[in-house]
């Protein structure tokens, strides 16, 4: 049986939407979409609407970007009309879905930088709400992916931006469908399968559109479950099982008194489940109030922002109780607090006359993380003191009989504090659905006798204090960090957490780091952070929590536990992190310890940010609880461990590190310096299945090998010689070999996080790897060149990863380091070493935009400087006069004001925020004609990035 043709599966899509509902409409270009638009309308809001009205209406569409459409589609809009009367139209109904007019259309066509032809639209009321993307079986998903980034960039911006209406992209080859929210610059990492309430994923392109897209879920989906993230100004969608599990959380609400709770495994997006079951409770007529209650440790740099984001100052980390007594008693529905304070309002006699009101109100109360907040007394006071209330936990490491702790009110579980678990989606469905990634655990010691990385670590007789407290031991540990950690986190592109099992443990291991670093044997970056209370005594760690927020400050009093000492080492190790980063923490009063602890959590999560500098690299945190649960930040994929851990604890610990980014983070690294293995075991069979450790846990070294073994073996059979690539006879032959090493670039990707990666142990060494790889870097540079001059290429959704080549020592400073040498060789050598530095220039990303410019030095400038000492100096001149020729060149080419357009690169560079058309219209000599403007705009926006790509990026070591 022949492949079915994309033609033929966007046919069956479409009879299949007309089946369900939608009315099919014929729209092949813009001029088509805007007609159809005033019409549909029309019959939404049922009143006629004039040409002259309907250019107003388009006018107020126009306005904005992705994220502020995205508001303008859910609120009417005020007009004068042609009569001078006041008038209202809406484009979305949210409050009754079913109401809005739903149809199908396929091929329209935009032009814009590129024309641009789209397979299936579904239109909403005439807009452009969701976008199909469909490929043949048998080809990658990924292409329909990268086929919308193209989409967005090229066109999506034309014809009044309409198509950035679009809430929801749809992707399928037909047996795997996927669904994503409108957001630029995404990650494949980002989209989605459906899934049935029970986390069975929903694939099949028809039994997806029976699910997902009839009329009736996709206008329920696109009414209450896209979120608008104020923080990062971006649109999010559910995923299938936070929609089912909010569901069913309102419909608990709605029917019935009791409590319930949502397990969901640690970083799958719990605090998103419970903001939007909050938001949507607080619209039910017979509910009161909603309180969203959060532990004030968990109120990190990012959560505050986006919780305030949310709801303008409703987070306030200071003893004011009484703004949280305030909200409790005006008209706000939904009231977003921390535990300590909420137990202040209700156990202080001060606030008793003004609460009494709320006593026998319906308030529903949704506790973040309840695990750790709901175990002592608090639980108790809030159950007796609202009588009508209902409860709801999240958790993603819920407590059974088994991991339960006892304290004086005994050993309860989750259960026995919150009733019936309402929805469950455990570590396995989210590693299975690659929301979470699994963990590389690697235990460091005397019983790993076989590695090549052995140290003669003390492991068997590790719970006697004197052995894992010895001085010699932990300098061994210190060494294999300091040893290994480029390679675990990709030459320091990740950051580490290091949990350790006490503070007086912790002060050595920073004591030891610090003073090899002042030796010179190092150049990590490293901070420490911890509470100087009873919650960081090793003895309590794991299960205690203060209950009161009076408890807790008193808990961060150094003199309640450990004395001065702790607090002037505490005071000393700020002062280090000071003189990293010119900052000016202490622990003198909370305010300043709580803005240290916010920083360190800021330098950690805004890693991945592209404006980033390393000047702000902050390497290893070392802790001994903080951070170790509810703490995000996915630029973390290493934990280092020497401290005992359990159940709930071993599983939050293990997830700080296991966050999806891109393709090179291919799993979290857990390296224990500990025999964790049986605890391991027994986490992961409490919290999924006996059975769930091979889903969850990498293979072992060998294993990976192994796949990186079949990858070679694929590729020599594609191309047997690196030269072979050169005779390749066609594209689909290019996109054999592109296919072919792409795997085994992300095999590669997966060994070199092992501390056990060896070229030696492969079928292919290092050179020749780099030289495939130059070849692979050639088509990708072969596709770029077409795509601008716009040829099209069976090649240009095909996503070359060129994060997993990314290497971020090899630099222009690490080229001068190579071009010194080279002077100093010799004469017999420089040929070889020359070709070395050319073939390094042609395998690196980076470099790749810098190779004319530093051969064109080699070859004109080297040969004339004597002293290798003057080859930085040489270079920094010639590099400047080549930028100050490359600028001049491009303001000619295309008539731009120098000084001005020199001071837009500048802020681009600055900010990391792409210039708007009209900043770059403003330095040109003549503003182009609107038809024009689009073009013209994005080409030197285009040219812009890619001067700052030669002349800046990459530029220091």
């Amino acid at each position: 049986m022949s492949t079915q043709s994309e033609a033929i599966l966007e046919q069956n899509l479409i009879t299949q939407l007309v089946g369900l509902g939608y009315e099919s409409v014929k729209i092949t270009d813009s001029n088509a979409l805007l007609a159809n638009l005033k019409q549909q309308l029309q019959r939404f809001n049922n009143l006629v609407i004039s040409d002259k009205e309907f250019e107003t209406v388009l006018n107020h569409l126009a306005k904005g970007n992705v994220f502020d459409k995205a508001k303008t589609l859910r609120g009417r809009f005020q007009f004068t009309n042609d009569a001078g009367e006041p008038t209202y139209i809406q484009f979305f109904n949210s409050e009754d879905w079913s109401k809005n007019l739903f149809q199908v259309t396929h091929q329209i066509t935009q032009e814009g930088v590129y024309k641009n032809r789209y397979d299936v639209t579904l239109l909403v009321n005439g807009l452009p709400l969701v976008q199909i993307e469909l490929k043949r079986r048998g080809l990658e998903i990924k292409e329909a992916f990268n086929q919308i980034n193209r989409y967005q960039k090229h066109t999506f911006w034309s014809n009044n931006g309409l198509f950035q209406y679009v809430q929801l992209f749809v992707i399928s080859n037909g047996v795997n469908t996927k669904y994503l929210a409108n957001n630029e610059l995404q990650s494949v990492k980002q989209t989605f399968f459906w899934s049935d309430v029970n986390n069975k994923n929903i694939t099949e392109l028809t039994d997806f559109a029976a699910s997902f897209l009839n009329p009736d879920h996709l206008g329920k989906m696109i009414a209450k479950y896209i979120v608008r993230n104020e923080t990062h100004k971006i649109l999010m969608v559910l995923r299938p099982y936070q929609f089912f599990a909010v569901e069913q959380l309102v419909e608990q609400v709605k029917t019935s008194n009791d409590n319930g709770y949502v397990w969901h495994t640690t970083g799958s997006g719990k605090t998103l489940t419970s903001f939007k079951a909050s938001q949507i409770l607080m619209d039910l007529p017979q509910v009161d109030k909603v309180l969203f209650v959060v532990d004030r440790k968990d109120l990190d740099y990012q959560t505050m922002k986006e919780f305030n984001s949310f709801k303008k100052d409703s987070v306030d980390v200071t003893n004011n109780t009484s703004s949280l007594v305030k909200q409790l008693t005006d008209d706000s529905k939904l009231v977003l607090t921390t535990i300590q304070k909420l137990n202040n309002a209700i156990s202080k006699t001060l606030y008793e006359n003004q609460l009494s009101v709320l006593k026998n109100q319906r308030i529903v109360i949704i506790f973040d993380e309840c695990h750790r907040s709901q175990f002592g007394k608090t639980h108790e006071l809030i159950t007796n003191y609202f009588t009508n209330s209902q409860l709801f936990g999240f958790t993603g490491t819920p407590i059974f009989a088994d991991n339960a702790a006892k304290n004086d009110l005994g050993k309860r579980t989750t259960k026995d504090l919150f009733g019936k678990c309402l929805h469950k989606y455990v570590i396995t469905d989210a590693i299975k659905d690659g929301n979470v990634l699994k963990f590389g655990i690697e235990y460091i010691g005397k019983y790993k006798q076989k590695s090549n990385t052995f140290i003669d670590i003390e492991v068997e007789d590790i719970d006697k204090a004197e052995v894992f407290q010895d001085e010699k031991r932990l300098e061994k540990i210190a060494d294999y960090i300091i040893n290994y950690h480029s390679s675990k986190t990709f030459n320091k592109a990740y950051s580490a957490l290091f949990a350790v099992s006490s503070i007086d443990v912790l002060i050595k291991y920073y004591d030891i780091f610090k003073r090899k670093k002042e030796a010179g044997e190092h150049n990590l970056r490293i901070a420490t952070i911890f509470s100087y209370g009873a919650n960081e005594d090793s003895k309590t760690a794991q299960d205690y929590l203060p209950d009161t927020e009076d408890e807790y400050d008193a808990a961060a009093e150094p003199s309640a536990v450990y004395g001065k000492h702790t607090r002037e080492k505490l005071d000393e190790y700020i002062a280090d992190y000071n003189s990293m980063y010119n900052t000016s923490f202490s622990t003198k009063d909370s305010k300043q310890f709580e803005n240290y602890f916010k920083d360190i959590s800021k330098r950690l999560k805004e890693r991945e940010k592209i404006t980033f500098k390393d000047k702000d690299r902050l390497d290893i945190v070392i802790v001994v609880n903080m951070m170790l649960t509810g703490f995000d930040a996915k630029k973390v994929n290493t934990l280092y461990v020497d401290k005992n851990l359990k159940y709930h604890g071993l599983i939050q610990a293990f997830s700080r590190t296991n966050r999806i980014l891109g393709e090179q983070k291919s799993q979290g690294n857990i390296i224990c310096f500990r025999n964790l293995k049986g605890a391991t075991d027994e986490a992961i069979t409490l919290f999924s299945n006996k059975e769930a450790k091979e889903e969850i846990i990498l293979p072992p070294y060998e294993s990976i090998a192994s796949k990186f073994d079949e990858a070679l073996k694929n590729l020599f059979q594609i191309t047997p010689t690196y030269q072979s690539v050169d005779d390749l006879r066609d594209e689909n032959q290019e996109l054999e070999f592109v296919t072919a090493f792409r795997r085994l670039l992300r095999a590669k990707n997966v060994l070199e996080s092992y501390v056990d990666f060896d070229w030696d142990d492969l079928g292919i060494d290092e050179q020749t790897f780099d030289s495939y790889k130059s070849k692979y870097l050639d088509l990708y540079d072969k596709v770029k060149m077409d795509r601008q001059k716009h040829k099209t290429s069976i090649l240009d959704d095909i996503d070359f990863e060129l994060e997993l080549i990314h290497r971020d020592e090899i630099n222009v400073a690490y080229i001068l380091q190579l071009l010194a040498k080279l002077k100093e060789s010799k004469p017999s050598e420089v040929k070889a070493q020359k070709k070395a530095i050319i073939d390094l220039l042609g395998g690196e990303v980076e470099l790749r935009s810098k190779r004319e410019l530093i051969e064109k030095f080699i070859e004109e400038n080297l040969p004339h400087i004597e002293n290798p000492d003057d080859i930085p100096d040489e270079f920094e001149k010639f590099w400047q006069q080549e930028k100050v020729i490359a600028l001049s060149k491009l303001c000619e080419e295309e008539g731009l004001d120098q000084l001005q357009f020199n001071a837009l690169i500048d802020s681009y560079v600055y900010s990391g925020q792409e210039p708007i058309r009209d900043e770059v219209f403003k330095c040109l000599d003549n503003r182009p004609s609107i038809l024009k403007a689009r073009e013209i705009g994005e080409r030197i926006i285009l040219k812009m990035k890619e001067f700052v790509q030669v002349f800046l990026e990459g530029m220091t070591g």
